[in-house]
């Protein structure tokens, strides 16, 4: 159980405690040791910050800590107070000829790399520091050889301990202290290998000799189900130390409320929420963001008999004022109830409400504030304890209207988190604000963990767009090679991002035109009279840099402002040939004639299909990206393209290859995917090509033909592929030599969308769609508040249609059903009466049927689509 929890709020500073600490906000002071705290000023160290003056001194005692805070993701949480206790042999009289070992578990390679290396930095104010990284893969030989005699702090991850233990399963005796760091993280990504080390820690710790130090530290951002398990099955007596205040509440157990209204009708729902008949004594704040909707709320509270007061900028009663009448009113035995603006709750200072109302949509970082009027009754113990939910003492309700703003995500993703009941109208609002802001990153890159590894985990953080945008991802200089023989081409890789993406060149292999046009402008270039000085430069334009013995083609991608006497500069260049960027001096570029901008650049981007990461991590530890790129950079390879997208290439498989030249041989000595996973390090990804495939199946063809008319101002009936009819659509036909579609989705795996017909008529509650398409299969159809969106196939046709309606409809309450020469959609009307119209733009697939069509009492003018 949780001990009473303090609030010491200082200003802006939050702080939920435990028990009492004496914070140290000075490093002079800070308990450390003295060599240490040299080698942080000798580092710049600008700390500690307001919470590691909480958090170093229950730390650098010994107890057990856990600790969430904004800076909840930073090792210097920890470090510190860690190496000191370890400087004090003192300290583990069961450990004569040893100090303890602390063990830190990060959630993944990259956080342990950063742990490890802020460590290295700090180890020269510690004696006899050694640290250690361990990092193991799934190849049991590399754990059967890991040595770790002698050191004192070992960072890893929770798979590779475990693997590690398989071995070295002593090396828990010696353990005490474990560091978990972003808890939240380990707890959402490796529950079972979370609680396995414990189990064993536990286990390790009754068993040893003697009574050495044992303590756990779990630091982290947000508040987790499984800390309240973690505190009472395998720490002693904890010291808690929360300076976020949403995460607060969440361990301090308040009630989170959505209550979905009109926005007509949300005094009316607020007077539901405010009938204190059966409820104790309450002190309920209600916040809104203007000042016209607290007098609103203020008159309509009064004509009902609810005493109410109210505070904003502009109101005549003072602060002071208005806190002595809330204390007042509550202690004479009467519920009380504030009208307020954000603005005026930090001047009164309130902590004791008991429900706070949140009558306009707030931010997640609004709804804190608010959150910390309540702070005085959050409760003292966690949701897994015997206090159940009915006795919880705080509560927030949120009125939630169809004008709620974009604030929804954030929102969302912080009522899930708190476990909260959710209604559909919330999902709804933010998945229509999400579409929103991904729209937005419509002109961004595609994002290249979807590329790589076929998903993208967390595409609300994410600034990379994850749809197709058909102007960029359709390149119109695709190379020869990918479009006369897609299935097995010879590649060359050049520039290596990491295990499984590279840049580089398909190379024809009976007379390669690169290859002539290199050995034409080295030759060139060796020409002093030819190597044409530039005075200016200009963005997008072809240069010629010669590096050595080797000519380069390259464009200018960025000028950075410059004085104007400055004539020299650094440029970011790209190699057009080989896909890598630099930055050269603007004075080692030259002209490059014409005739050496001919044949369109040969970057080619290439993805590894099929494999990725072990231990669900997102990016490639640098042991495999170094061991590819010293295997294959620069080598010929054969690799069968499986599917492409504009300049981009998906291979499997990819095989090393050399040849013996006398005998025109190939001969085949490894292949790429088999590389990566003989290193341990990674693993099958089967859906990978799958999910590639079903995004560029996404594309929309009336998409298609807005983009490329308007790059090259075509249009008729049909898509076709070198001659061949494919699809008989009721686009246009896009004379395009071919190639053009094929980039984006292979023959083997076209598949082109065709608006259906579709006619409609209403009545007072309902509108009907009538979907024209034979032997439908496949059929989909998803409602929200004012979209339609149904797809099926028919034969080898796909059919879509995207419908943002004029009006608003009751998603839940809409129905699809199919037929034998069509599909019915019936749509319920969330206000009743008749549309002028159906859709917000017109559509010249969509027409009213009049066959069904009922005149209207009153004459109106109505719109077919």
């Amino acid at each position: 159980e949780f001990q009473s929890f303090q609030n010491l709020g200082e200003g802006k500073n939050f702080m939920f405690l435990s028990k009492k600490i004496e914070p140290s906000s000075v490093l002079k002071t800070a308990p450390l040791s003295d060599c240490l705290k040299k080698e942080l000023a000798r580092n710049k160290f600008s700390g500690p910050n307001f919470t590691e003056s909480y958090c170093w001194p229950p730390v650098a005692w010994g107890y057990d800590v856990v600790a969430i805070s904004q800076q909840g993701n930073d090792p210097l949480l920890y470090i510190p107070p860690v190496l000191t206790f370890l400087q004090l042999k003192s300290a583990y009289p069961a450990l004569p000829h040893t100090s303890g070992v602390s063990l830190i578990v990060c959630p993944g390679w990259k956080k342990a790399q950063l742990v490890f290396d802020l460590l290295q930095t700090y180890k020269e104010g510690c004696r006899d520091l050694h640290p250690m990284l361990i990092i193991l893969g799934q190849n049991k030989e590399a754990a059967s050889r890991v040595e770790i005699r002698g050191c004192e702090v070992i960072v890893t991850t929770p798979h590779s301990l475990l693997r590690l233990l398989e071995h070295k399963s002593w090396l828990l005796c010696r353990l005490c202290h474990l560091v978990l760091d972003e808890i939240e993280v380990l707890f959402s990504d490796a529950t079972e290998q979370v609680f396995t080390i414990l189990d064993c820690y536990q286990k390790a710790t009754a068993r040893a000799p003697g009574n050495p130090p044992h303590q756990i530290i779990a630091v982290g951002t947000q508040w987790n189900k499984h800390i309240p398990p973690l505190m009472e099955e395998f720490m002693n007596d904890p010291y808690v130390v929360i300076t976020v205040v949403e995460e607060a509440a969440i361990c301090g157990n308040v009630q989170q409320v959505v209550r979905p209204c009109m926005n007509s009708s949300k005094i009316a729902e607020l007077l539901k929420i405010l009938d204190f008949t059966h409820m104790n004594l309450q002190k309920v704040l209600v916040f809104t963001d203007s000042v016209n909707e607290v007098e609103m709320i203020h008159k309509a509270l009064k004509n009902n008999s609810i005493v109410t007061l109210k505070k904003h900028k502009e109101s005549k009663c003072n602060v002071s004022c208005v806190s002595e009448r809330w204390r007042k009113m509550h202690s004479s035995g009467t519920s009380v109830v504030l009208v307020l603006t954000d603005d005026c709750l930090e001047p009164l200072g309130i902590t004791d409400a008991t429900c706070v109302i949140h009558f306009s949509f707030p931010s997640l970082r609004t709804f804190g504030r608010r959150l910390q009027s309540m702070s005085d009754n959050f409760c003292t113990l966690g949701k897994d304890s015997s206090v159940g939910q009915e006795h919880t003492n705080a509560k927030s309700v949120i009125l939630l209207t169809e004008n709620s703003p974009c604030h929804a995500p954030e929102l969302l993703g912080y009522l899930k988190h708190a476990e909260a009941e959710i209604p559909q109208q919330l999902h709804d609002l933010a998945a229509r604000v999400l579409e929103s802001e991904e729209d937005k990153k419509f002109s961004r890159p595609l994002c290249a963990s979807l590329k790589t590894i076929g998903i993208c985990r967390n595409r609300t953080a994410c600034p990379d767009r994850h749809q197709i945008n058909v102007s960029i991802d359709v390149a119109q200089n695709i190379p020869e090679e990918m479009i006369k023989k897609p299935e097995c081409v010879m590649i060359l890789p050049l520039h290596i991002v990491h295990a499984t993406n590279y840049f580089g060149r398909i190379v024809e292999k009976e007379k390669d035109k690169y290859t002539i046009l290199a050995e034409e402008m080295q030759n060139y270039f060796k020409v002093p009279g030819h190597r044409i000085f530039l005075n200016t430069v200009e963005k997008s334009v072809f240069y010629g840099l010669c590096e050595g013995v080797l000519c380069h083609r390259v464009q200018v991608v960025d000028i950075p402002a410059k004085e104007e006497e400055n004539f020299i500069c650094k440029l970011t260049i790209k190699y057009i040939d080989e896909g890598r960027t630099s930055q050269v001096s603007s004075d080692q570029l030259f002209h490059l004639p014409a005739r050496f901008q001919s044949l369109p650049p040969q970057a080619v981007e290439f993805v590894v299909c099929s494999v990725k990461p072990i231990d669900n991590e997102t990016e490639w530890n640098p042991k495999v990206t170094d061991h590819i790129r010293h295997k294959i950079k620069g080598r010929l390879h054969h690799a069968k393209i499986v599917q492409t997208l504009g300049k981009t290439a998906w291979v499997d498989p990819v095989i090393g290859v050399s040849s013996l030249s006398s005998v025109k041989v190939w001969i085949n000595e490894y292949n790429i995917r088999s590389e990566i996973l003989s290193t341990g390090l990674g693993t099958d990804n089967p859906e990978h090509l799958a999910e590639i495939q079903k995004l560029c199946r996404h594309l929309q063809v009336s998409d298609y033909a807005e983009n490329l008319e308007h790059l090259w101002g075509h249009s008729a009936e049909c898509v076709g592929l070198q001659g061949k009819t494919l699809a008989v659509c009721e686009t246009a036909w896009l004379d395009l030599s071919g190639f053009l579609f094929w980039k984006i989705i292979p023959l083997n795996y076209l598949s082109f969308s065709c608006h259906p017909e579709i006619k409609w008529f209403q009545d007072n509650e309902t509108v009907t769609l009538k979907v024209k398409i034979p032997s439908a299969a496949d059929t989909k159809c998803e409602f929200s508040k004012e979209k339609v969106i149904f797809s099926a196939r028919s034969g080898e046709k796909l059919y879509l249609a995207d419908l943002e309606l004029q009006e608003s409809v009751y998603a839940e309450k809409s129905t699809c059903m199919v037929k034998d020469t069509e599909a019915v959609i019936v749509l319920a009307k969330e206000k009743q009466g008749a549309w002028c119209r159906l859709l917000k733009k017109k559509n010249i697939h969509v027409s009213l049927d009049f066959e069904h069509w009922e005149e209207p009492e009153e004459e109106s003018s109505f719109s077919v689509g």
